[in-house]
């Protein structure tokens, strides 16, 4: 029997393929829990409608990660921090620390977005890589002061 992916299924196929399995895999597993549907023409359209509909969705959102990533380039923060005399941080500037310095300046931006390799410990100048979208990212200055 052929089926239709309506998910991901492991060591089977992704999404929208179309795949050849063993009638009772399809009528006990797959199309009672909403994995699969059995290859139709009506099926078919329907998969080919929901392609096209994510398509236009994914290039609405891909453009607005473009607009936001201009808006975030010319950005710099400014975060003051405890310091020792040698200019190691008493903690360590996270993620999370950055993502809250962009809310205040009124952008919304999850703290998994933000690509740190390690947390920040010293004062400086740092150049953060933000990924806003798998095609779209931008890169803000974060200045790490002495309070």
């Amino acid at each position: 029997m052929e089926i239709i992916l309506r998910q991901d299924v492991d060591k089977l196929g992704k999404i929208g393929q179309v795949i050849k399995v063993k009638d009772g895999f399809a009528r006990n597993f797959l199309i009672p829990n909403g994995l699969g549907v059995p290859k139709t023409e009506k099926n078919l359209k329907s998969l080919e409608q929901e392609k096209a509909k994510k398509a236009l969705g994914s290039e609405k959102v891909k453009r607005e990660a473009q607009e936001l990533s201009a808006r975030l380039t010319n950005l710099s923060l400014t975060l003051p921090v405890l310091a020792q005399e040698e200019d190691k941080l008493y903690g360590s500037i996270t993620g999370q620390d950055i993502a809250s310095a962009l809310k205040e300046e009124g952008f919304e931006i999850d703290k998994d977005l933000i690509v740190l390799d390690e947390p920040i410990k010293s004062l400086g100048i740092f150049e953060i890589a933000i990924n806003l979208h798998p095609q779209v990212s931008a890169k803000i200055k974060v200045w790490i002061v002495k309070k």
